[in-house]
């Protein structure tokens, strides 16, 4: 499917300059659940740009669900919002999902997006960042390993775990609840991710997938 014009892409700060450094990993960062009062998924985001940032080999671009309206039902004919968001993720060379856990799994509308794509997933690495209270979203994350199993990606091992029970007041503006130790966990995602999606981009290259 094609890119269209319309839909609810941001691309995060500092990363538009990169896009033309065709050795960057294109890494879709798709933020999910997110209330309209909830700022933590863009606060995560802002975050991981941060980190990517600092390298030369990642570029990420944002995709906030709450900025699409998808349909319902996969329509006949793709309309401009679909296409906008299926075509963002055939660019994309790798993902990173930050999720809230929900009742032990992962937020509906997640999986109703992951939905609306197919081939737009295959033989790309997968990484996740969740976050819930009383817990650090790794219940929600291992049933989204099952989940894109099935869409032919690989996951990477290591993903980043917030339990915002030890987090502070200041968390929607970001920063300061990002210990060393998070940090770390976020290093080691995205060179897994670099890693795997760097060698996928050389494997399609070389021999296309087959599902």
């Amino acid at each position: 499917m094609t890119n269209g014009e319309s839909g609810g892409v941001r691309e995060a700060p500092g990363v538009s300059g990169a896009r033309g450094a065709s050795a960057r990993l294109r890494v879709a960062c798709i933020l999910a659940g997110r209330a309209e009062a909830d700022c933590r998924p863009p606060a995560v985001a802002s975050w991981l740009d941060e980190l990517a940032g600092e390298r030369s080999d990642v570029a990420l671009r944002v995709l906030d669900l709450a900025d699409y309206d998808l349909p319902t039902h996969y329509p006949e004919q793709p309309d401009a919002q679909l296409s906008s968001f299926t075509g963002e993720l055939a660019r994309a060379e790798g993902f990173v999902v930050v999720t809230p856990e929900c009742n032990r799994s992962f937020p509906a509308q997640l999986k109703h997006a992951i939905d609306m794509g197919y081939d737009e997933w295959h033989a790309k690495p997968v990484g996740f960042v969740s976050y819930g209270f009383g817990c650090d979203g790794v219940r929600a994350v291992e049933q989204l390993r099952s989940v894109f199993t099935e869409l032919h990606t690989v996951t990477v091992r290591d993903s980043v775990g917030i339990d915002l029970r030890f987090t502070d007041e200041k968390f929607p503006a970001g920063g300061s609840i990002y210990s060393d130790g998070l940090v770390r966990a976020a290093g080691a995602l995205l060179d897994q991710l670099t890693w795997w999606g760097l060698a996928l981009r050389e494997a399609r290259a070389t021999r296309p997938y087959v599902a």
